[in-house]
């Protein structure tokens, strides 16, 4: 099979995260790391991906610091894996996706989970996007500015 091109030097901050968790497996975990999962055997058991898959997109999101390695928080000879700062600031990203999913992947009345919020249990609110002056921003109200390469040195 053909290496994947990487997309660690695009100039597009999107490309950028999409080579770190733009696979189905790698956004999966992060899904169940944010529902608590920690251990090799909570991913697998959830996701039923084959072990050298997962091994894989944990030790990528390991080295690329969305998850770290700790000592088993009851006192084990394991390690468990958590979210870190980087990996924790993907919680939009996730909650946005499953809010398109909600909105677009369902029929009327089919059953699917619900994020709920956890001192209310009542749903998280769908994520909007404002504007500045507080209104509802749209993809037409936008636009990417393309910035020049530096110069090499």
């Amino acid at each position: 099979m053909a290496q994947r091109k990487s997309l660690k030097a695009d100039t597009c901050p999107m490309a950028r995260a999409l080579d770190i968790v733009g696979d189905q497996w790698s956004l999966l975990v992060i899904r169940d790391a944010f529902d608590g999962m920690k251990r090799f055997g909570e991913f697998q058991q959830s996701l039923g991906v084959a072990k050298n898959i997962l091994s894989d997109r944990l030790k990528n999101l390991v080295q690329e610091g969305v998850l770290e390695l700790v000592p088993a928080s009851d006192g084990s000879a394991y390690q468990e894996y958590v979210l870190t700062a980087k990996g924790k600031g993907l919680f939009p990203v996730v909650v946005g996706l499953r809010h398109w999913g909600e909105a677009h992947l369902y029929a009327r009345g089919e059953p699917h989970s619900v994020l709920l919020e956890r001192d209310s249990g009542k749903p998280v609110p769908k994520i909007e996007l404002r504007a500045r002056d507080g209104k509802q921003l749209d993809p037409d109200a936008t636009f990417v500015k393309k910035l020049p390469a530096k110069a090499a040195r």
